[in-house]
């Protein structure tokens, strides 16, 4: 097929984060009062190392073992293939002694010269060897200009900042971010804009991490396959999102021509079908790369995961048991223009309630068999144990620590199948507190969670600690496969998607589209965005991961101004919140008398009670409460419950209550959208920390409480083929159910998520409309809004890029 007509539209400009006046700003300072972080070329990478925040001497010492660690694991390695006699060091040879009839170590080492002559002879190891030190050199290199840099960040921080190093460490990312936006007006460290917002840093320090959340958000990377006897497997390693950003984003032929550019040839449409053979040709080639050092990766991945983790199984046997979250569930779960430790302090947040969701899906036949096998194996161990402490030369007999060991494991392992007798069984109320901190969740898990199949979704995203090494091992093996045989037919998709969901910030460079987390072009109807959104299938992000992010960035950084569109969304769903409050705001105390007894047992000496009194404050958050280790217990946390929380966050309702609270506080709080910094002078910036996550807890329960009755509202006069495909989810990361799918095909019709009018009431109602892979294409059925097509082959010199100033 020569040419195909794509779905994927530029995006237009929908606002403009520059003032008046200021769009092709370039400000010149004269040469005597340049300071010396005028006009720094590469902001990108100097405020991705600003964002650290650990310090000099801490990156210093980190960069030196790391070089160290590399020299150690070679030689090690080649040490004990090389330089031992494990017939001696086994006792399967004897040693003559003059002075003494013991065997010590030294005697199992070779001698240098027998040593260094086996090194020689073995030409796989002078292989590795030289691999190893090309690699060492090019490492070191980096070290020493990684040094200079961080002496530059350190200068930056004390000249510029004014903030030392050892007070560096108790400052918050939202007081450094505030002093870099102050200095820009003395400095001039970006030359294209006279004043920086805390949007623009962001993007710079997130420009590549917010494109692979949008392509894991659109299901463009190949992560997720169906498997034999395994179903359906996700597998994103390390490894693999090494191998993507290095084709995407800084390799030899990305796409990318800097930090902040993308080239120009993929802003082009005409060309796409010759841009998308070269870039399949270099993933083919990346992947023949891949595969042939496939056994040098494999064997330090192997040697790397022997050294780190051996001495944390003998120690802890019960680790590999633990959970974890995995590579993939972090870019699923991470916002929009969402820092590294705003991401982790949230996941971590969620951890314990995670793990106890997890923990009540336990096999009573397994409990059955555990419970016997560490019964016998705690018999034989404590024979052992009691022999060796009657007489320590019981130790001496082959095999017997040995055998300790193992059966110490042995119990572990077996105990972690044996659930707590005071264990509750409460999926649904412990995925709502999951909820509450991981922000995002398919809809068909909500009622679903006693299910094994929601059970099995989640751990997707919630992986066993051995899983995960087990993928990181198996990474060498199969990335090279998943290149050359999944990624390259994907390839017309990507160029498509870079070329479409690319715009052009002043004083920013190309930043993805979706991070400007605009509902018109990138909200979902379903979302509380209909009517408010103009965004195609191929342009709406899934699972409400604008209207999420854009809450998120508002809550977290309060001095920033939203542009009009997303104001007017916050507006809304404001005038929302308070309505619903309003109606379901009374008796809610009376009808949860259980909130009275909980929140008797919050100790008043944790930093954490100060929020719990403010949730406790107004009546309407008797439904949520803030427990000792910062999880919500929601007592019935509903549409109603949720607004009433979201109300008595908003100044009316909270600067009485704070008045009694917090001595000297005269000013209401602030809000999503407020910029007010009252609250910066009354309360520590942990407080401010945890009130801000404590109300985007609130904000994504009330979000996907609401999002259901919110889509049943706006499609009320929908005919009866749409009612049948209601119990669709709206994620396509989690495909449904059998019965769901089977479900899908008795209702026969197509169905959109478009935007149709009312023209009596000019409201709007949202539709659904079946998934198709992203950027795909439709020959047979046309979507409800259409598009002018992508020109032909040969067209491209009439084209302007399609690129456009934001």
């Amino acid at each position: 097929m020569a040419h195909f007509d794509t779905e994927y539209q530029r995006l237009e400009a929908s606002y403009s984060d520059s003032p008046p006046g200021e769009e092709n700003l370039l400000v010149h300072v004269p040469e005597g009062s340049k300071s010396p972080w005028h006009h720094i070329e590469n902001l990108d990478l100097f405020f991705q190392r600003i964002s650290f925040k650990n310090g000099f001497t801490c990156m210093l010492l980190g960069e030196i073992f790391e070089l160290v660690q590399l020299v150690f694991v070679v030689a090690f390695t080649v040490f004990l293939a090389n330089c031992v006699d494990y017939d001696i060091l086994f006792a399967n040879k004897f040693v003559n002694h003059t002075d003494s009839s013991k065997v010590t170590l030294p005697d199992a080492f070779l001698p240098v010269d027998v040593c260094s002559a086996r090194i020689r002879d073995n030409v796989f190891v002078i292989f590795i060897l030289i691999i190893s030190g090309v690699f060492w050199l090019h490492r070191l290199v980096k070290f020493i200009y990684n040094i200079c840099c961080y002496w530059e960040i350190r200068s930056f921080y004390i000249n510029a900042l004014k903030m030392s190093m050892t007070d560096l460490p108790y400052f918050t990312w939202q007081e450094v971010q505030a002093r870099i936006i102050e200095i820009q007006k003395e400095h001039q460290i970006c030359i294209h804009k006279k004043e920086l917002t805390e949007l623009d840093i962001y993007h710079r320090i997130l420009r590549f991490k917010n494109y692979m959340v949008a392509m894991v958000n659109k299901s463009l990377l190949p992560v997720r396959f169906r498997l034999p006897l395994l179903g359906d497997t996700v597998f994103y390693t390390r490894g693999l999102k090494y191998n993507f950003e290095l084709i995407f984003f800084w390799g030899p032929g990305s796409l990318f021509e800097n930090e902040w550019s993308l080239k120009p040839e993929y802003k082009r449409g005409g060309n796409r079908l010759e841009l998308a053979d070269r870039l399949s040709s270099r993933i083919l080639w990346i992947g023949i790369a891949n595969l042939l050092l496939c056994p040098v990766i494999l064997i330090w991945q192997i040697l790397y995961a022997f050294f780190s983790y051996t001495e944390v199984i003998k120690r802890e046997p019960g680790s590999l048991g633990a959970r974890c979250w995995s590579l993939y569930g972090r870019f699923y779960l991470r916002h929009f223009n969402e820092l590294d430790h705003e991401l982790m302090s949230r996941l971590s947040k969620g951890y314990k309630a995670s793990s106890k969701y997890m923990n009540c899906f336990m096999s009573p036949l397994l409990t059955v068999v555990a419970k016997n096998v560490a019964f016998f194996a705690g018999s034989i161990l404590a024979v052992l144990i009691a022999l060796t402490i009657y007489d320590e030369d019981v130790l001496a007999v082959e095999h017997v620590l040995s055998s300790i060991t193992l059966l110490g494991i042995c119990i572990t392992v077996c105990r972690s199948f044996i659930p707590d007798k005071h264990m509750v069984f409460c999926p649904e109320q412990l995925l709502k507190v999951i909820l509450a901190h991981i922000h995002y969740m398919p809809d068909h898990w909500q009622g679903n969670a006693h299910r094994y199949e929601t059970r099995d979704e989640f751990a997707q995203l919630f992986q066993y600690k051995a899983v995960f090494i087990l993928e990181e091992l198996l990474s060498p093996v199969i990335t090279p496969f998943i290149l050359i045989f999944c990624l390259r037919r994907k390839s017309l998709e990507i160029i498509d998607f870079f070329r479409n969901f690319t715009v052009d910030v002043v004083g920013v460079g190309d930043t993805c589209s979706f991070a400007q987390m605009d509902v018109r072009q990138h909200g979902h109807p379903a979302w509380m965005s209909a009517g408010k959104t103009e965004a195609s299938i191929y342009q709406q992000a899934e699972d409400g991961k604008t209207e999420l992010s854009l809450m998120h960035f508002a809550i977290t950084n309060p001095h920033w101004q939203p542009p009009r569109e997303s104001t007017h969304f916050i507006s809304l769903l404001k005038e929302k919140v308070h309505r619903e409050a309003a109606a379901g705001q009374q008796g809610i105390i009376a009808e949860n008398p259980a909130f009275t007894s909980t929140h008797s047992l919050q100790s008043d000496s944790e930093p954490r009670s100060l929020i719990a009194n403010l949730l406790m404050g107004p009546p309407s958050l008797a439904s949520l409460h803030l427990g000792r280790e910062g999880s919500i217990n929601p007592v019935s946390i509903g549409v109603s419950e949720g607004a009433s929380a979201l109300r008595s966050l908003s100044p009316v309702s909270t600067s009485q209550h704070l008045r009694g609270t917090m001595t000297g506080s005269g000013t209401d709080a602030r809000t999503i959208s407020s910029g007010s910094s009252a609250w910066e002078g009354q309360l520590s910036s942990m407080v401010l920390s945890e009130y801000a996550s404590t109300e985007m807890s609130i904000h994504a329960l009330y979000m996907h409480e609401s999002a259901p009755e919110y889509y049943d509202e706006s499609s009320e006069s929908v005919n009866e083929d749409m009612e049948a495909a209601r119990t669709f989810p709206r994620s396509s990361t989690f495909p449904t159910t059998s019965h769901q799918a089977g479900a899908a095909q008795q209702s026969g019709s197509q169905r959109h998520y478009g935007r149709t009018s009312d023209p009596v009431s000019g409201s709007f109602r949202a539709q659904r409309t079946p998934r198709m892979p992203m950027g795909g294409w439709s020959e047979e059925n046309q979507m409800s809004r259409h598009h002018d097509p992508v020109p032909e082959e040969g067209s491209e010199d009439e084209l302007p890029p399609h690129i456009h100033k934001v």
